[in-house]
């Protein structure tokens, strides 16, 4: 049979029946009806930017798929004697690496990769652009507490422009069928979302009771450039996620984060850590999700 998908690039390139048949694949490893095995296949990954969740789950969910883990560091790779990144990529594939894992500040670095290999190519998160994975997790997470996402109503809320999570949340959730709303400083929330068939909230109050879930992102500090932004103190008075908001959630609404979190500025703590969270939940289901991921590209399912 032949895959639905050669890459996993970005939600907005994969089909409804690839991301519905990712969510499948996850929820039957992790109940363990499916085993995957790699056969002690290579994967390749290279994380040019830091990361603590992203790079460890996709550590843990190569092995746990019996495939053998190779990170490379890039800051002693070739590159620093001037290689290419395509002739290094090349040269890995050379090697009988059978997936490549690429983590990069650049938006559009996997997908040009992808242009250059016959392996499969995952992106672990791409400048502003997407983070994929991640955004398969939150809607695994999203299912296992809310059921069917058709109708259901999630609100994005923080630095949407500069979020690579938003992203890929926002096409995964529309693809499902949930009607999906941002919110966040004006400056931070790109016009073109509202073309993509997503509302504006402009009153963070007024949208809370009304929403099935909120995924809270921290402001991305590292990436801006020149955006005039209100201060901490004003930040989290009118777009934090304190205790006194979450009491304006419905009793069956849950809080998201893809962490790092800045606490008490996005979200308190008393959130972060309360009943509502499924934040940790987030974390261990990134490792079913991402081993699906490698399962369905490398025909690891048995």
């Amino acid at each position: 049979m032949s895959k639905l998908f050669n890459h996993c690039i970005g939600l907005r390139f994969l089909t409804k029946e690839s991301v519905v048949s990712i969510l499948d694949e996850a929820k039957k490893i992790k109940s363990g009806d499916v085993i995957v095995d790699l056969k002690n296949q290579s994967v390749v990954h290279v994380f040019f930017e830091p990361s603590t969740r992203t790079r460890l789950s996709f550590e843990m969910a190569t092995q746990r798929c019996h495939a053998f883990p190779m990170m490379l560091d890039v800051e002693t790779s070739s590159l620093t004697k001037g290689e290419s990144l395509v002739d290094m990529m090349r040269n890995i594939e050379s090697l009988g690496a059978r997936a490549v894992v690429v983590r990069h500040s650049n938006g559009g670095i996997p997908y040009f990769i992808s242009q250059q290999l016959a392996i499969p190519v995952i992106n672990a998160g791409d400048g502003y652009h997407e983070h994929p994975s991640q955004g398969l997790l939150d809607l695994f997470t999203l299912q296992e507490r809310l059921g069917d996402l058709s109708g259901k109503h999630i609100l994005i809320l923080g630095d949407i422009m500069h979020s690579r999570v938003a992203k890929s949340n926002i096409w995964g959730l529309l693809s499902m069928g949930a009607k999906v709303s941002v919110a966040g400083p004006p400056n931070l929330v790109p016009d073109c979302v509202k073309k993509w068939g997503v509302d504006v909230c402009f009153n963070l109050d007024d949208c809370l009771p009304n929403v099935d879930a909120v995924n809270v992102l921290r402001i991305q500090f590292e990436r801006q450039h020149g955006i005039a932004l209100p201060s901490i103190r004003e930040y989290r008075e009118q777009f934090g996620l304190t205790q006194q908001r979450q009491e304006l959630l419905s009793d069956h609404a849950i809080v998201l984060h893809p962490g790092p979190i800045n606490r008490g500025v996005e979200l308190d703590s008393d959130v972060a850590d309360g009943k509502k969270n499924v934040i940790l939940d987030q974390v261990s289901n990134g490792v079913f999700v991402r081993m699906a991921i490698l399962s369905l590209l490398m025909d690891g399912a048995s």
